[in-house]
């Protein structure tokens, strides 16, 4: 059971195009938008659709694959974890952040 306590899995397509950064220490760093959609029925039987936005990180070498492969519209597959960080704004406030950190990524 350790291996799905922070387990994340989504399939879902790429809001834009990628943000990639090399880091000093060499270290490659992809950040984009994934829409998952959830489809129901309201209570008067018309579909709907609700989207959620998921922020997504990848290092290394899955950064690697989304730089060459990952496009905006494109459908992926992507396995990963939750990750919670904080920063402080430029006027002194704290904000929190939580993102996936994409381990695996499946080009659909």
């Amino acid at each position: 059971m350790g291996t799905i306590k922070n387990h994340v899995q989504l399939i879902g397509n790429v809001g834009k195009e990628p943000t990639i950064k090399t880091l000093d220490s060499g270290k490659k760093l992809a950040r984009f938008s994934l829409a998952t959609n959830e489809n129901y029925k309201d209570k008067e039987g018309e579909k709907q659709t609700d989207t959620n936005w998921h922020t997504i990180v990848a290092w290394g070498k899955t950064a690697d694959i989304v730089e060459k492969f990952v496009k905006k519209g494109k459908e992926i597959a992507l396995e990963g974890k939750l990750k919670t960080r904080s920063y402080t704004t430029d006027d002194g406030n704290e904000r929190y952040v939580t993102e996936v950190e994409a381990n695996e990524i499946l080009l659909l």
